[in-house]
């Protein structure tokens, strides 16, 4: 398997966040950081390869970056929440438990472009949002676009929503919402984690998934997709991925926390048109005869269904009414035109 272009963006944004948490440390004295680390190829692993590289630059700038790695993404999540971990890094969706708000951000239909991503980072990255980043103990200190989601079929005839009844399509086994959306479209939810989706895609256990184009090399979804499959070329949301501290830790062993946190940001904006690059060149990686288009009928059903999905579930509480209406803003700023922008049920 290919190196997973998915762990490196973790990794990248971890890297960021520990040189400038480190830049003005003590040389002689290295401040402690415990890192939950997931990887699901192990201690061999790209993402732990990086860590340990990681660790050995970190101690140039005062800092002694301790890395545990983890085959579960669960596992290091709850170790985090027990205090064993001072950071961690995990998908967004995961992050919902610590901070709704955030944790809400991957939402059905959340973003439509990549310019509407960037537009959402920049509105994340103001120190005027910072407060709405901490939830107790935790806090929110980068949030990182994976790419637009894509449902991928094992059978091209599957290119429509009602032709999704009876088939089989995988869903986070921890996240009830995707069930339901799912059987209110008459389909099969099966449960899988971020492990085990891609694989079950491949050998038939699935008939649908849904996945950024940067996985689709790293977990071989051609296999999958074979010559009777196929991508539908409309985002079902674009995916991110979360790293977050335990705040109450690390302000006891920084307490200009908050200002190392903007200069973080701020740096981090820097590098984000090349990270929105390599994602669009990812969907490059599918072969153009991979690809399926939807007419502008099917496209504009996909819209209002992941549209009712989601207000359905911020009404049952799954996501916050205030990152709703963010996203909303967003994408009214780039479209207003759209017909959700005379609308003021979200």
């Amino acid at each position: 398997m290919q190196t997973s272009r998915i762990l490196i963006t973790l990794m990248t944004g971890l890297g960021l966040f520990m040189a400038t948490l480190a830049a003005h440390a003590t040389p002689a004295k290295l401040v402690p950081v415990k890192a939950c680390i997931f990887d699901p190829t192990g201690a061999n692993g790209p993402f732990a390869q990086l860590s340990r590289d990681l660790a050995v630059e970190a101690q140039r700038y005062g800092m002694r970056l301790n890395v545990k790695i983890y085959l579960q993404e669960q596992v290091a999540a709850e170790d985090f929440k027990a205090g064993q971990c001072d950071l961690v890094g995990m998908s967004t969706l995961r992050a919902r438990q610590f901070n709704k708000m955030v944790g809400s951000i991957d939402s059905p239909g959340n973003l439509r472009t990549y310019g509407e991503v960037k537009s959402l980072l920049h509105v994340l990255a103001n120190p005027a949002f910072q407060p709405m980043t901490i939830t107790g103990r935790y806090q929110v200190i980068a949030v990182m676009p994976i790419g637009a989601l894509y449902v991928m079929t094992r059978d091209r005839a599957i290119n429509s929503i009602e032709k999704a009844a009876g088939k089989r399509i995988g869903v986070l086994d921890w996240d009830a919402s995707q069930s339901k959306m799912i059987s209110a479209l008459g389909a099969q939810p099966i449960p899988s984690d971020i492990t085990s989706y891609g694989g079950k895609f491949n050998n038939g256990q699935v008939d649908i998934i849904a996945a950024p184009a940067i996985a689709y090399e790293p977990l071989e979804l051609y296999k999958g997709i074979g010559k009777s499959g196929g991508v539908i070329r409309f985002p079902l949301l674009h995916a991110t991925a979360t790293i977050m501290i335990r705040r109450d830790f690390l302000i006891e062993k920084m307490p200009d926390l908050d200002k190392r946190i903007e200069q973080l940001q701020a740096y981090g904006l820097r590098f984000l048109d090349g990270h929105l690059e390599r994602l669009k060149q990812a969907e490059k990686t599918i072969p153009a005869a991979a690809w399926m288009e939807l007419s502008a009928d099917e496209k504009n059903k996909y819209s209002r269904m992941l549209r009712q999905a989601r207000i359905g579930m911020t009404k049952d509480g799954v996501y916050d009414t205030s990152t709703m209406n963010l996203l909303k803003r967003v994408r009214c700023k780039h479209d207003p035109a759209n017909e959700e922008c005379s609308l003021f049920d979200e």
